[in-house]
């Protein structure tokens, strides 16, 4: 890196900034949290898709297609069951959710069944977020480090600071804005190392002579995902997908806090149809160019001596250090620093909402000013308790973005299956509902500490909600009903079989087709 470089990294520091504090105003809980409602579906969309595309995804899932053994474009198969988990949301839980008027989505189970309910998915929100963020300020921090003569403190520091303390001033407003500019820096590294990937391969058709053809398969019917076989297979990546992205968008507080910010519900389903049909082409585009700089790598002996082979993360890294302009890499750094900070931007931001939601203010008479600085003061808190995790994240990293993965999928399930129950199924109580969560709760963790590999995780996502749903029923009957004063809430259901609808499951078999069709089309 050279002065022009570090120049463009200073200038957007500032600049990013500068964006908390236009934004600094804030007179109560929705300005501060839900920016007083007033997005449209197109900031809101880049936000949410800038939260998933992360640095990791930017870093990692490249260097899966292009380089590591097993890897290749069967990572698409992540994207398969995203169109058909909007359908759902979009037409049953969101409705509910936006209309209950709820910051913290948590509150909206304490309406339904009871506080003990609430606090519960809360905590175990607010501790598995700020786990997985530190890790990603961890690696990211580590890549840079390793390639780019950062050193890896100030690499921390500069992610952290910078956005804890527009986060801190600007609230929703400078978080959602901030993803936009910086889903769209990113998108445009991903452009510029396709294209200079393309470079020196000396145009598409030499790389398409020379990639390896192995890699190009990205469906497989054959795998269930149980035993020996590969876990992605067709099945558990569409069965458990469907369960995973329902409840991650619909009922973890990063993603649903953008949906509550719309300015209305028609917003709020245009942004959740955009956000169904962007995340393929995005992945795709990523997919492609983690193929042409593995093929780049594989023709390049200088290149691949410098990427350990146990470390081929290193590949994004080293491709911007060693083979792009000046300017350019203080370009990709920015994308890479912008994709760590719309995630520690995002996790702040919920963690906040649902400490002073859940714990600080519940059932206490504040006012307006103090609300905004409770929001504000653990919206600093959570900053530094990632920022300072990070620092002490290396004796875990080599195994815990895996880890971070499954325990979101022992979750997951069972939390989409509360908020199910508690829209749709009256008969079901507190009690009833608090055993049910923690028996599928339970059951996963069964199955990932007493079956292991033997069944994909992808899988516990389905597994979770089904036993969740079966045993709260089961024992709403047995059990008796606990005294808490509770009400029922109706789902607001729209109509199913819509444009959107429709155009969801076009897109389904589309995206279906066209990753069939690669090995053909490469």
């Amino acid at each position: 890196m050279n002065l022009l470089d570090y120049a463009i990294i200073i200038v957007y520091s500032i600049a990013f900034l500068g964006l908390g504090y236009i934004f600094k105003n804030q007179q109560n809980k929705k300005d501060y949290f839900l920016g007083g409602r007033s997005f449209g579906w197109f900031p809101l969309s880049l936000s949410v898709m800038a939260t998933q595309l992360s640095a990791i995804s930017f870093i990692s899932a490249p260097a899966f297609v292009g380089m590591r053994a097993g890897g290749g474009m069967k990572w698409l198969s992540y994207e398969f069951a995203v169109p058909i988990a909007m359908i759902y949301l979009g037409s049953y839980l969101i409705p509910t959710l936006y209309k209950s008027g709820v910051v913290s989505i948590y509150e909206f189970l304490e309406k339904r069944f009871s506080r003990s309910t609430r606090l519960l998915l809360s905590l175990v929100f607010q501790i598995s977020r700020a786990f997985a963020t530190c890790v990603m300020i961890y690696a990211v921090a580590l890549i840079l480090t390793s390639v780019m003569d950062i050193p890896f403190w100030q690499t921390v520091v500069v992610i952290g600071v910078i956005t804890v303390i527009y986060s801190y001033q600007g609230g929703m407003k400078a978080v959602v804005y901030g993803d936009m500019i910086q889903m769209i820096i990113l998108f445009v590294g991903i452009l510029i190392c396709l294209g200079y990937g393309l470079s020196y391969l000396d145009g598409w058709d030499n790389f398409v002579s020379l990639v390896d053809r192995d890699r190009l398969t990205a469906v497989d019917f054959s795998s269930l995902g149980i035993g020996n076989s590969d876990g992605f297979g067709f099945w558990p990546m569409i069965i458990g997908g469907f369960f995973l992205y329902a409840s991650y968008y619909g009922t973890d507080q990063s993603q649903v806090q953008r949906l509550l910010s719309a300015n209305s519900l028609d917003t709020v389903k245009k942004t959740i149809l955009f956000n169904g049909l962007l995340r393929f082409p995005v992945t795709l585009s990523y997919c492609i160019m983690g193929l042409v700089l593995g093929t780049f790598v594989l023709q390049t002996p200088e290149f691949l001596s410098q990427i350990p082979a146990d470390k081929p993360d290193l590949m994004i890294p080293i491709f911007i250090r060693d083979y792009l302009p000046h300017g350019i890499i203080g370009i990709l750094i920015v994308a890479i620093l912008s994709a760590a900070m719309s995630s520690l931007s995002s996790a702040v931001n919920s963690l906040s909402a649902v400490s002073t939601e859940d714990f600080l203010t519940h059932g206490k008479n504040v006012s307006h000013a103090q609300y905004v600085k409770y929001s504000r003061v653990t919206a600093l808190f959570w900053g530094v308790v990632c920022i300072v995790l990070a620092f002490f994240a290396g004796n875990i990293a080599s195994t815990v973005i895996e880890a971070i993965n499954k325990v979101g999928s022992v979750f997951f399930g069972p939390i989409l299956a509360t908020f199910l129950i508690a829209v749709k199924i009256k008969r079901v109580h507190a009690r009833g509902m608090n055993i049910g969560l923690l028996s599928g709760v339970l059951c996963n963790v069964y199955l990932w500490l007493g079956v292991g590999d033997q069944l994909f995780w992808f899988w516990w996502n389905a597994t979770g909600a089904l036993v969740t749903l079966v045993v709260a029923l089961l024992a709403s009957l047995i059990v008796p009903k606990g005294s808490e004063k509770v009400q029922h809430i109706e789902m607001e259901v729209a109509n199913v079989w819509t444009k959107d609808t429709f155009i969801l499951l076009g897109f389904f078999i589309f995206i279906i087709v066209i990753a069939l069709a690669i090995p053909s089309l490469i």
